[in-house]
């Protein structure tokens, strides 16, 4: 009896150092054909293992065993393979589930080829019908997982998370773990009392999220009239000097783009979790549900936690701007005492009031806009400073017109060139100032137009102002007609004034004058210049039309024909005026139809 123990012994003994031996050799020849490698790396290693213990005599500590698993860590690290992390990694997948990331090569067996047969190996293992039972091994180079007996992969030290700080017996315990999990889910799956409990489930799931939605339909309908009625309503009563703050049609698509987002956003989370949870009935597709539920669970709660954390900096740049806010009411409320009261300050006038309250606004919200900017929500960030950047471009690419339009219109405010309700002559277009703003001129011209002129044109061209030189209110009116020689001079004048004195609108005081302007070979050039200001907000078009049509009523009673002469020959009779007939007397009580007699019979009354 003694001697078959003994016998038994030396028999296991001789076994595992023939093991050893085989896996030293296996390892030194890594070139060898794939099927030796593959045997030796996940077949041998394991059988060894298993034999040491099966031995009636030998125990799992055996020498023999001891001296193959050192042997075969030894063939390990010996083997010339690749470094941990050369090679790709490979999932292990068993029924839609992560089991393990194979990261590194055993025996010279990749981990993609690792990760393909423990799955050949689980699923013959799985056909068998067997309980499923999953029970480990540790090795010297690794932990064995087993099921039902059977080998199905190795967890080796390389296989662990290095960053987390994982070692080879928490990974083999979380692979046996999700392996265990996914060998209870393919039984689940060939249930069919479970089958037809998901789909049952499945289906109630549904009918409650298409009522949800034809509820949510229906909500968004009735609130969406509602709104749509008091916008209508509210955009009547949004009015500054019967102005509409908020124009009606764009309110109007407004509120519907926005109850639209708000609808189609509700709707699509709805579906979100119907689908999640529809996935989760039923064993297969069960990862995808969690992955699902578990994704949004985890936006909201990044999303909270971005909030929560941006709340103290948030608040200081909120207290910023307010700061900002009351500053630059300040300094408006200043500015409007200081211009409504002489000798404050000189610089500083109704007409210049809007532009340094304007210029001080933006002064006071860009300091804060720098104070704050490091305290807004992901001002840290790439996204926000690669925004900054171009921001910054797009203005300095299209900004230079923009910045000279908006110093020319400066100019044009702090000189005093141009003011509001002043009549201006500006490139030939002549009108009334209605607006001078920042980059653009407004000017009604009378004829039921309205020309919007750039500053930089305004400083660039010559600009005449009737309205600047006049006593008191008012613009100047001129025009300009040309008489022949034949017409005395002094006849001319007081027809002119008399013209201007019959124009509603033309002052009396100042008195209008005439001004020869201009001795030409045919004829002189008189020029009638007055000052008009009318009862009503005339055009100054309107105006001088009217007197047009004076001084074409008042030449036809006194017989003066307005023509310009041209000779191609000297006449019979020279044009000249004869000193008795240098102050002929001006008809004014003409009857309409009668005929005028000639000017040059007209004689001076003794």
């Amino acid at each position: 009896m003694v001697m078959r123990v003994r016998l038994g012994r030396l028999i296991a003994r001789a076994r595992g150092a023939v093991l050893a031996t085989i896996l030293v050799v296996a390892a030194s020849f890594g070139g060898g054909p794939a099927t030796a490698r593959d045997t030796a790396g996940q077949d041998a290693v394991p059988s060894a293992a298993a034999a040491a213990p099966s031995a009636p005599a030998a125990p799992a500590a055996s020498p023999a065993a001891s001296a193959a698993a050192t042997a075969a860590a030894t063939a390990t690290a010996a083997a010339p393979a690749a470094p941990p992390g050369a090679l790709p990694e490979a999932t292990l997948k068993v029924f839609n589930r992560t089991i393990v990331t194979m990261r590194a090569p055993l025996f010279a067996t990749t981990p993609a080829d690792r990760a393909r047969r423990a799955r050949l190996a689980i699923d013959e293992t799985l056909a068998l019908g067997g309980p499923g039972d999953v029970e480990t091994e540790t090795l010297p180079f690794g932990v064995v997982v087993k099921v039902d007996g059977r080998f199905a992969f190795i967890v080796q030290p390389d296989d662990a998370d290095r960053h987390r700080g994982e070692t080879a017996d928490e990974a083999a315990a979380v692979a046996v773990a999700r392996l265990r999990e996914a060998i209870s889910a393919t039984r689940e799956a060939r249930d069919l009392s479970s089958l037809v409990r998901g789909l049952l489930t499945a289906a109630a799931a549904t009918l409650v999220a298409v009522g949800l939605a034809l509820a949510i339909r229906a909500a968004f309908r009735a609130i969406a009239r509602r709104l749509l009625r008091f916008a209508h309503t509210g955009a009547e009563r949004l009015k500054v000097r019967g102005t509409e703050l908020l124009q009606r049609d764009r309110l109007l698509a407004t509120v519907r783009l926005a109850l639209g987002g708000l609808r189609w956003t509700v709707l699509a989370v709805i579906a979100y979790e119907w689908l999640g949870f529809v996935l989760g009935r039923f064993a297969y597709t069960r990862p995808w549900g969690d992955h699902l539920n578990r994704f949004l669970l985890e936006l909201l709660s990044t999303l909270a936690g971005g909030i929560l954390g941006a709340l103290p900096d948030l608040l200081v740049a909120v207290t910023i701007f307010g700061l900002a806010a009351m500053a630059s009411r300040g300094l408006a409320a200043f500015l409007d005492r200081a211009a409504r009261t002489p000798g404050t300050l000189d610089w500083l006038d109704v007409d210049t009031v809007g532009p340094a309250k304007r210029l001080g606004a933006v002064a006071i919200w860009l300091f804060a806009l720098a104070m704050a900017y490091p305290y807004l929500p992901g001002s840290e960030t790439e996204a926000f400073k690669g925004l900054s950047v171009l921001v910054g471009v797009m203005i300095s690419l299209g900004g230079s017109s923009l910045i000279g339009q908006g110093a020319s219109g400066l100019v044009l405010m702090y000189t005093r060139t141009l003011r509001v309700g002043e009549f201006v002559n500006i490139d030939g277009n002549e009108g009334t100032i209605v607006e001078l703003g920042t980059f653009t001129t407004r000017m009604r011209t009378g004829r039921g137009e309205e020309l919007t002129l750039p500053n930089s044109m305004v400083m660039g061209t010559v600009t005449r102002n009737y309205s600047r030189t006049v006593q008191g209110r008012g613009f100047v009116l001129d025009t300009e007609v040309t008489i022949g020689y034949d017409t005395p001079w002094r006849q001319v004048h007081a027809m002119l004034i008399e013209a201007a004195r019959r124009t509603p609108g033309v002052l009396v005081a100042p008195e209008p004058k005439v001004f020869q302007t201009a001795l030409s070979d045919f004829y002189p050039q008189y020029r009638l210049v007055c000052q008009a200001v009318p009862d009503q907000p005339r055009p100054r078009a309107e105006v001088l039309s009217a007197l047009h049509a004076n001084i074409q009523d008042v030449f036809n009673e006194n017989g003066v024909q307005i023509m310009s002469p041209h000779y191609r020959g000297d006449p019979a009779d020279p044009k000249w005026v004869p000193q008795d007939r240098w102050a002929p007397p001006l008809r004014t009580d003409r009857a309409p139809g009668e005929t005028p007699a000639p000017a040059h019979d007209a004689r001076p009354q003794p």
